[in-house]
């Protein structure tokens, strides 16, 4: 299923991911902020499951923000898993 996200207070402006039904991530990619991170992101949760990643990446700040895009993807996956759960 495909799933899109506006995270908040980082330089990314959206998020789509693609994640089937067993909670494997197929693809993610990245709208605006760094290039480098959008790829690379996407290469390394391609294949993994959601809940590991939101447990990787929870509560990863950058800088003196009190968040940031990885920490923003795993809000975005924890919406997903809670919505699922309902």
């Amino acid at each position: 299923m495909k799933h899109q996200y506006k995270p908040k207070g980082v330089c990314s402006v959206r998020f789509d991911a693609e994640i089937n039904d067993e909670g494997i991530i197929e693809s993610l990619s990245v709208k605006d902020g760094c290039n480098g991170y959008g790829k690379g992101m996407g290469r390394l949760v391609q294949g993994r499951h959601m809940d590991e990643i939101i447990e990787r990446l929870n509560g990863v700040t950058c800088g003196k923000k009190p968040t940031s895009c990885p920490d923003q993807f795993a809000k975005m996956l924890a919406e997903i898993r809670d919505k699922a759960k309902k």
